[in-house]
């Protein structure tokens, strides 16, 4: 690394504080009786419970979700044994990583001994207080015997990274990489240079896969490693091979398959002709490859390269396993990880790569979207649905092989648990999905042509949420489907409408609009001109004109523009004075919040005030939760006689008038409607239960700003804005929307839609 790089990595573990993990707690300590609770003399309780039955400590502690991260620092990345102390940053960047992708707690333990049975009795001895453990770093052939003695010793599982992790990864590139190549794993010959740890770990589990024994040739220091050789240590001498070849020249020709975890520049590129037609070249040294990617494709153009870098295509990295593996093995209660397990993970991994890529791996990678292919063969490490589909799959293979003690019952349940650590939304948006799913229904889109709308309507025929229409030109949809690598059938479960040349839609609804712009000053050339080149205005004809159920519009250039021609086609519901729009956050700890109205009403009267509290209130109960509202004001309950304050409490009797059941208090401070105890300092007779989830704001402004201020401060997810009072199931997306936030908006108009029928 170069010396500004160094400077910049060395700031990022000093500052703002020292290193990268922290302890944080998970229950309130806010009161004497919370401080009771979690100490004496509560959790003597929990004590007692444990000591009669020991499965419960998975229940009353955080066992089950912990992993300790042990190193003895003997082979510490590629600098060799540094040491145990030298070793704690590597060792906390893992425990970070279990944390970030997988939602796993971890502690990091750096065990200052080398005698690797001295190490055992230390390892073992902390099964009580993990739920897994994950050996790192540990030299070989010393780690074969830790972790061997230490499955057998431990009821948790006990997971060499460096070895299985490594496996996972390289089994699930070459099982996609022969798919490509056009090879079955029974029939190619693999050369491997290294014989190390993750080298015997990746040939043991391909082997289980289906390679051949027989056609597996290993080259490490002292070159072939054959049955003449009297220097093997059990573990390689398994893959020792009757011959006469001593080289790693030697034993490349008609090779399908060359892995090498060992050392720079030991594959030369004339060496590369020797290999067989389309092969595979695995140079996973780091930080320099056993050949450069760029001099395997001059020679072999016809080959697939994989690194263990950041910068070539197709890099193995073990974070695309570990977090997962643990997380679903902890999830049933496995007592180990075992070969099933392994396979399973690297199937759901290859699996994942032939699927196209998310919006979130588009965006990591400077927004291109990569395609299964040769220099996509298995997913980054930034693809959300890793958890996904890894975990079930590893909790399942445990389950049926027998070493599952919590078997997980319900996996649709499972998944949708899981989907916390992906979409924070997920939780909030279940009901509303499964009221989708039950009736879909035909949605348009304006943007069609847009790659988040194009990503979100191919989880939207994933999720069979609704039937979508896509606004835009046939070519450009169908070129940029094809180059994000969407499995979406055009014109089949998705519908093309072009404007400017489906005359025989689009024909009749320009004289729709004609009426209905007409009369605001809209003259007829323009409307013909709007309805052929403004997509918003396509999209709301055909959903006026009964071609769809509901209409997604927005996301690009002017939202209140885009809402005015919505508003003139759709027009509000006869029972309502006008239209209103509310926003939703989630919070990062996972909280549920929505203010109103935060984009069309400048200064609601108090009627006005009433009707958006209503409307919001009945939205917020279609996301399963009970609306708590609380009336907000610069006046805490009367205690000021301004114009602002005084409609805050006329609004507030009109509401109780109309829906009494509605838990709702105010004109009050924003602290005492989030924060119960200030409340009822206050008014100990308040109406209102626990923190509010629904704000209704006195002026535009003021829900503007305390939303993008909830927004920024909570690192929360928006949802919305949604338009309450509108005529038919339409919204209007903000710029900043994402594919997974359409998808939201999606699942949400098809159930409006089903409500309003």
């Amino acid at each position: 690394m170069d010396d500004d790089f160094r400077r910049a990595a060395l700031d990022y573990h000093r500052l703002p504080r020292p290193g990268k993990l922290a302890v944080e707690p998970t229950k309130r300590m806010a009161t004497q009786r919370d401080l009771g609770l979690a100490y004496s003399p509560g959790v003597a309780a929990a004590c007692e419970a444990i000591a009669a039955d020991p499965a419960t400590a998975y229940d009353y502690t955080t066992r089950g979700n912990m992993v300790a991260v042990i190193t003895n620092g003997t082979a510490v990345l590629g600098l060799g044994a540094i040491g145990a102390l030298a070793s704690k940053p590597v060792m906390e960047g893992k425990a970070v990583l279990f944390k970030k992708f997988a939602g796993i707690d971890s502690i990091d333990i750096e065990i200052d001994e080398r005698d690797p049975d001295k190490f055992i009795e230390i390892v073992a001895s902390l099964e009580p207080s993990f739920g897994a453990i994950n050996l790192e770093d540990i030299k070989a052939p010393e780690c074969f015997i830790i972790e061997r003695t230490l499955r057998e010793r431990m009821k948790i599982p006990v997971f060499h990274d460096d070895q299985h992790g490594t496996a996972i990864i390289v089994a699930a590139a070459i099982r996609n990489g022969l798919l490509v190549q056009g090879k079955r794993l029974e029939d190619v010959k693999l050369v491997n240079t290294g014989g190390g740890a993750a080298a015997l770990a990746c040939l043991d589990l391909l082997v289980s896969m289906g390679l051949q024994r027989e056609n597996v040739t290993i080259c490490d220091i002292g070159g072939v490693i054959h049955t003449g050789r009297n220097d093997l240590d059990p573990y390689r001498a398994r893959y020792a091979q009757v011959t006469e070849a001593r080289t790693l020249e030697d034993v490349l020709p008609g090779a399908d398959i060359f892995l090498g975890l060992s050392a720079p520049r030991v594959l030369k590129p004339e060496w590369l002709k020797l290999l067989a037609p389309n092969p595979l070249v695995l140079a996973l040294a780091n930080p320099e490859p056993e050949i450069l990617p760029e001099a395997v494709r001059a020679a072999r153009p016809d080959a697939i390269v994989a690194t263990g870098r950041t910068d070539y295509p197709n890099q193995v990295n073990n974070v695309l396993c570990f977090p997962f593996i643990f997380r679903g093995a902890l999830d049933c209660g496995a007592t180990t990880i075992n070969e099933e397990m392994k396979i399973a993970a690297a199937d759901a991994i290859a699996a994942l790569a032939r699927v196209e890529a998310s919006e979130v791996v588009a965006a990591a990678y400077g927004g291109v979207a990569p395609v299964f292919g040769a220099d996509y063969i298995i997913p980054k490490p930034f693809d959300p649905r890793l958890i996904l589909e890894i975990a079930p799959a590893v909790a399942r293979a445990a389950m049926e092989s027998g070493v599952a003690v919590r078997p997980i019952a319900d996996f649709d349940a499972y998944r949708r648990e899981l989907e916390r650590n992906v979409f924070r939304s997920g939780n909030l948006m279940r009901p509303v999905f499964e009221s989708a799913r039950k009736r879909p229904r035909r949605v348009v889109y304006a943007e069609g042509e847009d790659e988040r709308t194009l990503r979100a309507v191919q989880s939207v025929v994933d999720e069979g949420i609704a039937e979508p229409i896509l606004v835009g030109r046939h070519d450009v949809i169908a070129a940029k489907v094809k180059a994000l690598g969407l499995r979406m059938a055009l014109d089949d479960s998705v519908q093309i409408l072009d404007p400017a040349r489906d005359q025989a839609v689009f024909g009749p609804l320009t004289e729709l609009y004609r009426i209905k712009a007409g009369r605001r000053g809209t003259p007829p050339d323009a409307a013909e001109r709007r309805v052929r080149t403004r997509p918003g205005v396509a999209a709301s004809l055909l959903l006026e004109s009964g071609h769809a159920d509901a209409a997604i519009c927005g996301g690009t250039g002017d939202w209140m523009g885009q809402w005015k021609h919505v508003l003139d086609i759709i027009g509000k519901r006869d029972d309502v004075g006008r239209v209103y729009a509310l926003s939703g956050v989630v919070t990062r700890a996972g909280e549920h919040l929505f203010v109103v109205d935060t984009h069309l009403c400048l200064e609601p009267t108090a009627e006005q005030i009433a009707e958006m509290t209503l409307l919001a209130a009945e939205q917020v109960q279609a996301f399963g939760l009970t609306p708590k509202v609380a009336l907000l004001s610069h006046s805490s309950f009367g205690a000021s006689n301004a114009p602002s304050a005084r409609r805050m409490r006329q609004a507030l009797g009109l509401i109780r008038k109309q829906n009494p059941a509605l838990e709702v208090d105010g004109e009050m401070h924003a602290d005492a409607a989030l924060i119960p105890a200030i409340r009822a300092r206050s008014v100990p007779d308040s109406q209102l239960e626990g923190a509010a989830n629904l704000l209704v704001m006195p002026g535009i402004d003021a829900a503007n700003i305390a939303f993008n201020l909830v927004k920024a401060a909570t690192d929360g997810l928006q949802l919305g804005p949604l338009l309450l009072g509108m005529n038919k199931p339409i919204h209007v997306l903000v710029p900043s929307v994402t594919a997974r936030g359409i998808l939201n908006v999606t699942a949400l108009a098809v159930a409006q839609a089903n409500a309003a029928r």
